[in-house]
């Protein structure tokens, strides 16, 4: 969900060009294919910055065992995490689609295997083997041994269930769970799925049936808001992030078409808010943010001319939960406002570590892996 990036952490852009986004072109808009030729995003921001959010959101609910409770939620229906994990799924679905279209299925299948797999095996073993023998209630010996351990290390590796606990760990909280976070990374790898089966089915070469699918999604979720408002969260989730991520890859097969314009911006943001109270309003809400947020990482001039090497969002965005959970137990009178800083920090913390340990060392590896497929695909030949 979060690694929306190519091989190399990056996006894929030409590095800025130093054209100047003039006021004009930016209320007017411009193509995302013009804006992709001027060279530059704030994609790698804009990661960080969802990233960050999740954490912001968290604090608030960590503590009660209530997403409601996070001031935005009564405002927007839905709170500032899920805000951004809409983000990161436009941000993904525009950048993988890009990947797919311009290296192929076998770069695309390392690159998305090597940016989800490893950090996140590695933030199963830290929760598991090296967080929860400090945490634990019970006895080194009985926690090992306890079957619960094994159950969360299958279930969180093999079915991304975020809910899993762990024995006598953070038993206390009003939520259990160390890894909270992990289930939208269902969500993400089925998505990867549908741009390979599109992409190898040739489908990306016919945008037509992209935006089929989209449009589909958008009858879906139009359908759900009228005749069942109260459907269950995770019927609403399974319509929401696949209709945002497909929306990115829209965007980006019919970059030469698409203009982000701040003027359209305020347009959707007004006829949403209009609508706030109508079923058209989640639908609404979707679009607007699947095009404001690549409208901030395209539309807009670079913020950082050189962004940092370092991609640490997927390591914030794994450690944040567990990193709060632990908070909680230590500083049980601890406020939302007070947790957020320190939560920051260490969670930067130990994303650097595990970008450095875990995820560059694998991300350098797909180079090496097509290295070897290459020579045999040639030999074969």
């Amino acid at each position: 969900m979060v690694a929306g990036s190519n091989s190399a952490g990056t996006t894929g852009l030409a590095p800025a060009s130093g054209r100047i986004l003039t006021m004009g072109s930016f209320w007017r808009g411009q193509s995302i294919e013009s804006a992709m030729a001027r060279g530059g995003d704030n994609f790698h921001l804009l990661r960080h910055f969802l990233a960050l959010a999740v954490i912001v959101s968290h604090a608030f609910s960590v503590g009660t065992g209530n997403g409601a409770d996070e001031p935005l939620h009564a405002s927007t229906g839905f709170a500032l995490g899920e805000h951004a994990v809409n983000g990161f799924f436009a941000i993904s679905g525009f950048l993988v689609t890009m990947s797919f279209v311009r290296r192929g299925p076998l770069d695309y299948m390392l690159a998305r295997t090597l940016r989800i797999a490893p950090a996140l095996i590695a933030a199963v073993f830290v929760c598991a083997f090296m967080m929860g023998p400090i945490m634990t209630t019970l006895p080194l010996a009985n926690y090992l041994r306890d079957q619960q351990l094994w159950r969360f290390v299958q279930a969180t590796l093999t079915t991304l269930k975020s809910t899993a606990p762990l024995p006598g760990v953070f038993a206390d909280n009003p939520f259990h769970f160390p890894l909270g976070t992990v289930w939208t990374l269902k969500y993400e790898i089925i998505c990867y799925g549908v741009v390979l089966a599109l992409g190898v089915a040739g489908a990306l070469r016919h945008r037509m049936v992209v935006l089929g699918l989209v449009v589909g999604l958008v009858v879906a979720c139009l359908g759900l808001d009228i005749w069942y408002p109260e459907a269950a969260k995770g019927t609403q989730t399974s319509i929401r992030l696949p209709l945002i991520f497909l929306l990115g890859s829209v965007f980006y097969l019919y970059r030469e078409k698409v203009r982000f314009s701040a003027l359209f911006i305020v347009i959707l943001a007004m006829v949403t808010w209009i609508c706030a109270d109508t079923p058209l309003y989640r639908t609404l809400l979707f679009v607007t943010e699947g095009y404001g947020i690549l409208w901030l990482a395209l539309g807009m001039a670079p913020l950082l001319r050189k962004p940092p090497r370092p991609d640490l969002s997927y390591g914030l965005y794994l450690y944040g939960w567990p990193v709060q959970q632990v908070l909680f137990v230590l500083f049980p009178t601890m406020s939302a406002a007070a947790m957020i800083s320190p939560a920051m920090v260490l969670s930067a913390v130990i994303a650097a570590a595990s970008w450095y340990a875990i995820e560059q060392p694998a991300l350098k590896l797909k180079g090496r892996l097509m290295h070897v497929a290459t020579r045999r695909h040639s030999a074969a030949v």
